[in-house]
């Protein structure tokens, strides 16, 4: 039986077919559109926080996915979807309280980051059901 999780029906998905993937590269260049307009000092004191976490969503499953381990791979989608959290329900928001973003741009931002989640969510059950099928 094939123990890698990157394989469906044997077949290996590249890192950049994978979905979640695709999804959190879009949410960086959605978060991108936010942080553009932003002032200096808006930036300084929010967006470049808001910048990093919405980029840490990407770079986490990017490490995750070459992990060999079931577990290592878990806790990067797990540090991954946090960061999901930390970008969407608190630095955006903010920046929507304030009156920093767009309201086209945070319904974009937030219809992806809420298909992302389902989907990450997804993503990790499916990690931990290969690893019970795997496990002897």
């Amino acid at each position: 039986m094939d123990t890698n999780s990157n394989n469906i029906k044997g077949k290996y998905i590249p890192l950049d077919k994978l979905e979640i993937y695709q999804l959190s590269r879009e949410l960086s260049s959605l978060g991108w559109k936010v942080y553009q307009v932003l002032g200096a000092r808006e930036r300084n004191i929010m967006g470049d926080q808001f910048i990093r976490s919405t980029d840490s969503v990407g770079a986490n499953i990017a490490e995750g996915y070459s992990r060999f381990h079931y577990l290592d791979r878990i806790k990067f989608c797990y540090t991954s979807r946090a960061s999901l959290m930390e970008a969407s329900n608190h630095w955006l928001e903010l920046l929507k309280e304030r009156g920093l973003v767009l309201k086209a741009d945070y319904d974009s931002y937030i219809l992806n980051s809420r298909l992302l989640s389902i989907k990450l969510n997804n993503y990790i059950s499916s990690l931990y059901k290969t690893r019970s099928k795997n496990s002897p």
